[in-house]
C-alpha cells in the first residue's frame, strides 16, 4: 500500500500566518504539522508516501524531510499550485500509486488514541482483502462544518452530505481515507463541484452506490484535530503538551516510529538526536536507553 499526505493550498484560514510558507510547517507544541500524518501512515507500515504540496513550498518540504531515507522511508514529491479538491490527489498521484492501494491523509489533520494503530490495520487488512473503500467516523457535537454520515434505521451507511444545516447524524468524516486501486479512475470521471473541486465526498458517494464503501466508527477514547483552524491549531498543541509532559512519551515523533518499526537502529536514532539541540533531541537519546526497547 502507497501513502500520500495532501499539503497544499494557501492555507488562507490561517493568514496572516500562512501568507508566506505553508501551514503544515507551523508547530504544533514542539514539531512541525506534517510530522503528525506522516506519523499517522508511518504506525500502518506504509514506507512509500506522495507528498503533495505547492511549487512555492517544495524546497522547504525537500528540506525537513529529504527523500526519507533517514527514516528507513522513500518520499516522492507532487506539485498542487491550486486547490482543486481532495479527490484531485489522486489523479496528481496515479503514477505515483500505479497498481497499489492507497491511504490519504490530509496534512493538517492529528490523530491520537490508544487504538487508533489497530483501527489502522484493520482497514488496511480489510481493503486488502476485499477491495473498495474504507473511511472512519467521528462523534462531534457540532457537525455541520464536516462531511456527515447519513444511515438508516438499521445503523448502514446510505448517504454523506457535505456541510450540511441540519446534519442528520453528529458522526463526521475526518481526513484519512483507505482506497483501492479504482481510485484514480474513479476520481478522473468525477465531475468537479460548483466552487471548480473535485470532492472527496463525491468519490465516496461513488463507492457507496457501488456498495463497496465501509465505514468504521471511532470510538470515544480517540482524538482528532483539524489544525486548519486557528482554535483547531491551539487546541492541538495543549492537547500534545499536556499528553506529553504527563507521560513523557511523545506523540508524533517519526524517529521513534520508524525506530520501533525496526527501520533504522540504535545507532541511526542516536545521530539524529545529535543534530537536534532541543527537547525533541533529548527524547531521542531517552529512547535508545529505554530499558523495554
Amino acid at each position: 500500500m502507497k501513502g500520500i499526505i495532501l499539503a497544499g493550498g494557501n492555507g488562507s484560514r490561517l493568514f496572516p500566518l500562512t501568507k508566506s510558507f505553508s501551514k503544515h510547517f507551523l508547530p504544533v507544541f514542539d514539531k512541525p504539522m506534517i510530522y503528525y500524518p506522516l506519523s499517522t501512515l508511518m504506525l500502518c507500515n506504509i514506507r512509500e508516501i506522495l507528498i503533495i504540496c505547492t511549487q512555492r513550498d517544495l524546497s522547504l518540504f525537500k528540506t525537513l524531510l529529504g527523500d526519507g531515507s533517514k527514516l528507513g522511508l522513500h518520499f516522492e514529491y507532487a506539485i498542487q499550485n491550486e486547490p482543486k479538491g481532495i479527490a484531485d490527489a489522486f489523479i496528481i498521484g496515479e503514477e505515483f500509486i500505479g497498481t497499489d492501494d492507497v491511504c490519504l491523509v490530509l496534512g493538517d489533520n492529528i490523530f491520537f488514541g490508544q487504538n487508533f494503530t489497530g483501527y489502522l490495520n484493520k482497514a488496511k487488512k480489510r481493503l486488502e482483502d476485499e477491495k473498495g473503500a474504507y473511511i472512519f467516523g467521528y462523534y462531534m457535537k457540532e457537525a455541520g462544518s464536516y462531511g456527515v454520515l447519513c444511515f438508516d434505521k438499521n445503523g448502514k451507511i446510505e448517504d454523506i452530505e457535505e456541510k450540511p444545516e441540519l446534519p442528520k447524524s453528529n458522526y463526521v468524516v475526518p481526513g484519512i481515507y483507505f482506497f483501492d486501486n479504482e481510485v484514480c479512475k474513479i476520481a478522473k470521471k468525477l465531475t468537479p463541484s460548483s466552487r471548480g473541486e473535485i470532492e472527496i465526498v463525491d468519490l465516496q458517494k461513488q463507492y457507496l452506490k457501488d456498495g463497496r464503501l465501509n465505514v468504521e466508527l471511532f470510538g470515544r477514547g480517540l482524538a482528532w484535530f483539524d489544525t486548519g483552524t486557528f482554535d483547531g491549531l491551539l487546541e492541538a498543541s495543549n492537547f500534545i503538551s499536556t499528553l506529553q509532559k504527563r507521560q513523557g512519551f511523545f506523540v508524533g515523533c517519526i524517529e521513534e516510529i520508524a525506530f520501533r518499526n525496526g527501520w533504522i537502529s540504535k545507532q541511526q536514532l542516536l545521530e539524529c538526536a545529535a543534530t537536534l539541540n532541543s527537547s525533541y533531541g533529548e527524547y531521542l537519546e531517552f529512547l535508545c536507553g529505554e530499558k523495554n526497547l
